[in-house]
């Protein structure tokens, strides 16, 4: 099983936002430039994170990205069942197969998926922050502040 690229990016923005200093604000154009990732494919993502309220967007000169919500609450699975369009092993339907009525790889491979999503399930966006100093430096980022966990939401009034 192979993550599509929106999953896969959407994680990363989360992970990026969640090892911000907590009042601080991130431009898409950041993020792209961090990971090497087309700005416009990343605009739909972090469009689609918003609408999921996994992120807060703020708009306007001083505006950019933050995580709407604490790093324990953003659960791995659900990001990825969000993110993913279909989570089918194989698809027989979409090519003509003459084993298709007897054969068993298909319920197989469906209880491989509930396996992973089970496992996946089990783990939040602050669990893939652990070591968020080791993540800033490889990204190229100031980790000079000392913790970053777990992260304070703003209150927006």
């Amino acid at each position: 099983m192979q993550l599509t690229r929106q999953t896969d990016y959407a994680v990363r923005v989360l992970m990026f936002l969640g090892i911000q200093k907590s009042d601080e604000l991130v431009t898409i154009s950041d993020i792209a430039q961090h990971f090497d990732i087309s700005r416009n494919h990343l605009m739909k993502i972090v469009h689609k994170l918003g609408q999921m309220d996994y992120i807060q967007t703020v708009r306007g000169k001083y505006g950019g990205l933050r995580l709407e919500r604490e790093a324990q609450t953003i659960n791995l699975g659900q990001v990825i069942r969000d993110f993913e369009t279909s989570l089918d092993i194989v698809n027989c339907n979409k090519l003509y197969c003459p084993l298709t009525g007897a054969c068993e790889l298909k319920p197989i491979l469906a209880r491989a998926r509930e396996a992973f999503l089970q496992v996946v399930d089990e783990y939040t966006l602050q669990d893939l922050l652990r070591n968020p100093q080791d993540m800033r430096v490889l990204l190229n980022l100031d980790a000079s502040f000392d913790e970053v966990l777990p992260l304070q939401i703003m209150d927006a009034s």
